[in-house]
């Protein structure tokens, strides 16, 4: 029979199933940001070479984050778009919770799970098992490195290229691409209230006041703070992706 968590509950028996694999480890959260603790686990689980896969779908990893799972062998990263499930399971247990494998999450949310075992819900166990399994497969595998930007070295311009004279055939001209500039107007991520643009602070006053007394960074709002159009918005992660692509270069900032 399934067992009833709460958070406490689901933070305790998260550390149980780390600790009791002996063969696979499966973690699926769309959000990490993964404590110390959970980190020595697993580091405990890849001397033991037990393999590890986890499963990512609504951020890019911190560069530091994504260094630490570079570093532990035995883990394979995987990336699955508008991942929502979160589910952390060994050969014998698995957890469906509401709580991310996220630092905030498991010190300030109010958490609820399941703890299903494989000895005495067998049948439970394996339907959990084969929608896993289905997500492993269609999430996409990870392997490019997010590292921090080093200062170029110092490279000598190349040579003038020589003087045109009569006979020199004039190359075709291309004209410059329009420069991006920051749009004039944004939208409240979650009301979609018209604010100035300022991806550090993507709500109108009133939500802004009711997001701060939780200051959860990673709670999900409706609208993409340039375009307005619907979007799995946050406060850490505002705009879309298209949004990002078209001026992350003008907002000095990382989705």
């Amino acid at each position: 029979m399934a067992e009833f968590l709460n958070t406490t509950g689901v933070s305790y028996h998260l550390e149980r199933v780390i600790r009791n694999a002996n063969r696979q480890l499966v973690i699926i959260s769309p959000f990490l940001k993964i404590n110390t603790r959970i980190k020595e686990l697993l580091e405990e689980k890849d001397r033991a070479k037990i393999d590890i896969r986890v499963v990512y779908g609504k951020n890019e990893l911190r560069p530091e984050e994504n260094d630490w799972l570079e570093s532990v062998i035995s883990i394979r990263t995987s990336y699955r778009r508008n991942l929502h499930a979160k589910c952390y399971m060994n050969e014998e247990q698995a957890i469906l919770t509401s709580m991310n494998l996220y630092e905030f999450s498991q010190q300030n949310n109010d958490e609820m799970g399941v703890l299903v075992s494989k000895k005495d819900d067998p049948v439970l166990f394996d339907e959990i098992d084969k929608e896993v399994q289905r997500i492993l497969q269609a999430s996409e595998e990870v392997r490019v490195r997010v590292s921090r930007v080093e200062p170029a070295e110092t490279v000598a311009p190349p040579a003038p290229p020589p003087p045109a004279t009569r006979d020199t055939p004039r190359a075709p001209q291309r004209k410059p691409e329009p420069a991006v500039g920051i749009p004039n107007t944004a939208f409240c991520i979650r009301d979609k209230a018209v604010i100035p643009p300022n991806p550090g602070k993507p709500y109108c006053d009133r939500c802004f006041r009711s997001w701060n007394r939780y200051k959860n960074d990673e709670y999900e709002e409706k609208y993409c703070h340039i375009c307005g159009k619907e979007n799995d918005s946050t406060m850490a992660k505002p705009l879309c992706l298209s949004c990002y692509r078209t001026y992350k270069d003008v907002f000095e900032f990382a989705l």
